[in-house]
């Protein structure tokens, strides 16, 4: 994280715009105390597609249609 000082930005800004869209998150301070931060934008699907690719390839599902060896409940005749 880069801080730097409002005027410093200001002065500054095309620079630390494409700090930020490189994937650097930039605080912003006035008199040392942090008053914004900029953070590069997510794309949440994006993140929600590598995240279902994680689990697919530790994930393995069986036959889930067969019946076990059990009688299912739905299947018996019940008076």
């Amino acid at each position: 994280m880069i801080q730097v000082n409002v005027t410093e930005f200001r002065n500054h800004l095309p620079a630390y715009l494409d700090k930020v869209k490189t994937g650097e998150v930039v605080a912003l301070t006035s008199r040392g105390t942090v008053v914004a931060r900029l953070v590069p934008e997510v794309d949440e699907s994006l993140k929600a597609r590598e995240w279902l690719a994680a689990i697919r390839a530790k994930s393995w599902v069986g036959d889930v249609t067969s019946p076990l060896d059990e009688e299912w409940e739905a299947l018996r005749d019940t008076p």
